[in-house]
C-alpha cells in the first residue's frame, strides 16, 4: 500500500488545504508515503511530509502581499466593504522599464521558501524515504515536469517550488537550465494521475475549487481584469480535465481516490493574501474534512451518530422538554 496526498494550486486558498490536511493527519492519524503539489500545493508538501502542521499553519495564516511580492503589480481597494483589485501602473511600468518580462516580481516568495523549507528539512525528508514532488510548467519545452526531492539538490528544489508558484505574468519567471518555467497549474493543476503513475494505491486529493460552478463572473472592466478572467477560465477547465483523467486512471488501476473540494467559493482572486481570511479558511478546511469523514462513518455504520446529529438531537430534546 502506497498512500499519497495531492494538493492542487489555488494561491491564498492553500490555507483551506492546510486545514483539511491537519484534520486528516493529526486527528485521523493518516500517514502518507507520497506528497505531490502544484503551485500553492508545492509550498505545503515539504511541511506535510515532516508532519509540521503547526509550522505550516503559522506560515499560511500570517502571509501578506509584502511577503510574496518584491514588486507588487496589484492595487487593492475596498469598495462597499469588498476588496477590489486593479493594476498598479507605476510598479508595472517600473518592471517594463527595467527590461523584465512580467508585470510583477515575487522574489520575496523565493526568500520565504528558503527560510521555511530549510536544508535540515530537505535532508530529513530524503532520509525518511518520503517522496515529495512539485509540478512546474516548462514553457520552453512546452511540457509539464514533476520534480522529486529525491532527484534534486536543496537549492534546485527550492527553485522548483518557487517556479511552481509563479503565476506569470503577474509573478516572476523562473529561468533555469536554459528554459523558462512558470506555475505548474497551467498544465497540471491537480496531478492525480502522476501520483498513480508513481505507484499510489490510495490518494487523498485536495482540490481548491468547488465541485460545481457556483458563480458567474462580472463583465471585465479593463485589460488587466480580462486577463485574470481568461486565465481563470483556462485553469478551471485544466482542473476538470485533470480530475476526469485522474478518476479514469484510478478506476483502471483500482486506486482508492478521495476528493476534497471547497464547499463554497472562497475568493475570486487567489493572489490576494489576507491573513484574517486565510485563518478563517484554515478552520473551514478542518471543519469540512471532519464533517466529510463523519459522513463516511455514518454511511458505513448507520447506527453511529455524528457530532452534529447529537447536538441537533439534544436541542430537539430540550425544545420538547424531554
Amino acid at each position: 500500500m502506497k498512500k499519497a496526498m495531492v494538493i492542487s494550486g489555488g494561491g491564498s486558498k492553500g490555507a483551506f488545504a492546510g486545514g483539511v490536511a491537519q484534520y486528516l493527519m493529526k486527528n485521523k492519524g493518516k500517514e502518507y508515503d507520497l506528497f505531490l503539489g502544484t503551485s500553492t500545493g508545492s509550498l505545503m508538501v515539504s511541511h506535510l511530509a515532516m508532519g509540521m502542521l503547526d509550522e505550516l499553519k503559522e506560515l499560511y495564516t500570517n502571509v501578506t502581499q509584502e511577503t510574496i511580492f518584491s514588486n507588487n503589480p496589484f492595487t487593492i481597494k475596498k469598495v462597499s466593504g469588498e476588496k477590489v483589485i486593479s493594476i498598479n501602473h507605476l510598479n508595472t511600468f517600473w518592471n517594463f522599464l527595467n527590461g523584465r518580462k512580467t508585470f510583477g516580481e515575487s522574489k520575496h516568495l523565493r526568500t520565504l521558501i528558503k527560510k521555511n523549507v530549510t536544508k535540515e528539512m530537505y535532508v530529513k525528508i530524503r532520509a525518511a524515504n518520503k517522496e515529495v514532488v512539485v509540478t512546474v510548467s516548462n514553457l520552453t519545452a512546452n511540457q509539464i515536469e514533476y520534480k522529486s526531492i529525491n532527484d534534486c539538490t536543496y537549492e534546485d528544489f527550492c527553485d522548483w517550488i518557487w517556479g511552481s508558484c509563479n503565476y506569470v505574468p503577474f509573478m516572476s519567471l523562473l529561468e533555469k537550465d536554459y528554459c523558462q518555467y512558470a506555475d505548474g497549474g497551467f498544465g497540471s493543476l491537480i496531478p492525480i494521475r502522476e501520483a498513480i503513475l508513481r505507484g499510489a494505491t490510495e490518494i487523498d486529493a485536495i482540490i481548491l475549487e468547488t465541485e460545481v460552478t457556483q458563480l458567474n463572473r462580472l463583465p471585465s472592466k479593463n485589460p488587466f481584469s480580462l486577463l485574470f478572467d481568461v486565465f481563470d477560465f483556462m485553469l478551471t477547465h485544466v482542473e476538470r480535465h485533470n480530475i476526469t483523467i485522474g478518476k479514469l486512471a484510478a478506476s483502471n488501476k483500482n486506486v482508492k481516490l478521495n476528493l476534497y473540494y471547497t464547499p463554497t467559493v472562497l475568493t475570486t482572486n487567489s493572489l490576494v493574501f489576507d491573513k484574517v481570511l486565510m485563518r478563517k479558511w484554515w478552520k473551514s478546511g478542518f471543519d469540512y474534512a471532519k464533517s466529510k469523514e463523519e459522513e463516511k462513518m455514518s454511511e458505513f455504520r448507520p447506527d453511529i451518530l455524528t457530532d452534529k446529529e447529537i447536538e441537533e438531537g439534544l436541542e430537539d430534546a430540550e425544545n420538547l422538554n424531554i
